[in-house]
């Protein structure tokens, strides 16, 4: 099918996207990379009539730092935040999740901004974004404010963004030296969503874990924290004992549906034994305190 009609708009600046929005709240939508709002639109089920493209806004592009923090824009693509050296060298999960992400193509064209504001909850980077704590600025004509990722998403496509807001640049402190990561993805095939997935950001302490972040994609309703598997590793040695307790936890947490990509019981199962082997790798990445 094709999409119905409607009003295409090409702000340069975020007031211009913001007073679009105003003016459109009950019938307008923005277009970043367009992944999942174009396909909704040829198969009607989503039919705005009027589109706002911020690809055009310089503001929202690049990745910089701000004191502690990482700050990306939101209309980076996920090929160039891959490139970034500021992004490979402090925050090298979100390199490892980006390749992860579909197809070179996608990725190409696929925002960063995009990726974690829809509320998709088989979108790869919104998981990540837990583990690591990262915070999401939302501008409207009434201001700007920034919601933590872990207070963000609600539901299956619900989330706290107004319809009138607008996300501008992702904030992610940056990870401590010598912190271990990894992002682990069961699929049926390359470009698929996830079948399950695990995000583990975690620091040592010579032998012992200190902190621990563990965030899950496509085994809910919405990205989630697994947060009593990670409270289980902190405070001891990471071993295959500690993986598997965090990962037993994290598979009673996880809460799937059957569809195409397999019954529960086997989803929970791999939530599991994603855990674990990030776990593994994440402690294998850290460096001693």
């Amino acid at each position: 099918m094709i999409p119905g009609k409607f009003e295409y708009y090409r702000p340069g600046t975020v007031d211009e996207a913001v007073s679009l929005l105003d003016a459109h709240a009950d019938d307008g939508k923005i277009l970043a990379g367009g992944h999942s709002l174009v396909p909704m639109m040829k198969l009607r089920f989503a039919d705005p009539a009027h589109l706002i493209d911020i690809n055009a806004i310089a503001e929202l592009k690049g990745v910089r730092t701000d004191g502690a923090d990482i700050v990306i824009g939101a209309v980076t693509t996920q090929a160039e935040a891959l490139a970034d050296a500021t992004l490979s060298g402090s925050c090298p999960i979100l390199a490892e999740a980006i390749q992860a992400v579909a197809d070179p193509q996608v990725r190409n064209c696929g925002t960063l901004g995009g990726n974690v504001a829809n509320g998709d909850p088989g979108n790869d980077l919104p998981a990540v974004m837990l583990a690591l704590g990262a915070s999401y600025v939302l501008r409207s004509s009434a201001g700007e404010r920034t919601v933590a990722a872990a207070d963000f998403y609600h539901g299956t496509y619900d989330t706290a963004l107004g319809e009138t807001e607008l996300l501008t640049e992702i904030r992610i402190p940056t990870p401590a030296a010598g912190h271990g990561w990894s992002y682990h993805k069961m699929k049926r095939k390359v470009g698929d969503f996830a079948i399950a997935a695990a995000a583990v950001v975690l620091t040592m302490d010579g032998d012992t874990c200190a902190t621990a972040a563990i965030g899950l994609t496509n085994v809910a309703p919405a990205p989630m924290l697994a947060g009593e598997a990670a409270a289980a590793l902190t405070g001891r040695a990471i071993d295959e004992a500690a993986a598997a307790e965090a990962a037993a936890l994290a598979m009673a947490a996880a809460d799937p549906v059957d569809d195409m990509r397999g019954p529960v019981a086997f989803r929970k199962r791999m939530t599991a034994e994603m855990t674990r082997r990030a776990v593994l790798d994440a402690a294998g990445r850290a460096g001693g305190g």
